[in-house]
């Protein structure tokens, strides 16, 4: 079978532009000898046309119930900090830069994250990017969020020297950090997640190497920590900027595919509440599909078709 020109073999065969983990060469290989965090931070002239926007954080704020109102008013003055310290600075895509940190930190709202963990997330950059020292953050916002903005500009400055000490020493610092306050681990998770859902905007020839370093290193960690939508959506984002082509070809084939898949799934859903409802157990079942690229790696260990 082809796909716009693309054998069942081609799609299993080891791919020129990423190289699996059981192959001659791992994908960890694809890593630089330094860290891609200059890919991420701020610039004054990005590659994109200036987006000149006013940037609310009316959004966060709803995401906020749950917290204390003295807490949240802690927040809106972090997130004024952060505005002011970012003023003049742009992400690649040509928006201001504060919209990077105020969108990892709705997303830590969204796992209902304590309030310095909030407030680290829209503060993360400003220590490795503007003229803010940790003296300045202990000063106006209290130890415990200084020492978390700390901890995430700690992961920043990872340099890996060799491509056996990438592995190894990214995952002995992150949970290092991790043993030491799991929240810099989830914020890092969220700051990094943003980035990928952004990652258009980094040069094509970078993508890659991002792409690799979020599969070998984040995606797992946030399934260590059981955040299994974070998890699933950094594979496919790294599948998506790893392996292009592949990736659009099971795109399709799922999207041709998913009505089916949908309406059997639902049925198997059904069968077994009515299963449970008649046993008196009281759940919660759902169902979900596999992640492209998890259907990807099964095609290439078994040697299968889509079909």
């Amino acid at each position: 079978e082809t796909f716009n020109g693309i054998t069942q073999q081609d799609l299993l065969s080891t791919p020129s532009d990423a190289s699996p983990q059981s192959g001659k060469k791992s994908i960890i290989e694809s890593l630089l000898a330094q860290s891609s965090r200059h890919l991420f931070g701020p610039t004054s002239t990005p590659s994109t046309p200036l987006k000149h926007q006013v940037v609310s954080i009316e959004g966060l704020l709803s995401k906020l119930s749950y917290l204390k109102p003295e807490e949240v008013v802690q927040i809106k003055k972090a997130f004024q900090f952060s505005d002011a310290a970012h003023l003049g600075q742009y992400r690649h895509s040509g928006e201001p830069y504060i919209t990077h940190p105020v969108a990892v930190a709705e997303l830590c709202a969204t796992w209902r994250l304590d309030a310095p963990s909030i407030m680290a997330a829209l503060l993360h950059d400003v220590i490795e990017d503007t003229g803010c020292t940790k003296a300045d953050l202990v000063e106006k916002f209290g130890t415990k969020v200084a020492e978390l903005v700390e901890g995430l500009t700690k992961l920043d400055k990872l340099e890996f020297q060799s491509h056996a000490e990438a592995q190894a020493e990214s995952f002995r610092k992150m949970f290092m950090a991790m043993a030491r306050d799991v929240r810099v681990i989830l914020v890092k998770l969220a700051d990094r997640t943003h980035n990928m859902r952004t990652l258009d905007a980094v040069p094509m020839a970078k993508r890659r190497r991002v792409a690799a370093e979020t599969i070998e290193i984040y995606a797992p960690i946030a399934h260590r920590l059981g955040l299994n939508v974070i998890y699933r959506d950094l594979q496919d984002l790294s599948f998506r900027y790893s392996m292009p082509m592949r990736f659009r070809v099971i795109e399709g084939a799922v999207k041709r595919a998913r009505g089916n898949r949908k309406e059997m799934v639902e049925k198997i859903l059904q069968a077994s509440r009515m299963a449970f409802a008649k046993a008196n157990l009281d759940v919660d079942l759902r169902g979900r599909e596999k992640t492209l690229f998890s259907i990807y790696t099964k095609m290439r260990a078994k040697h299968l078709s889509f079909s």
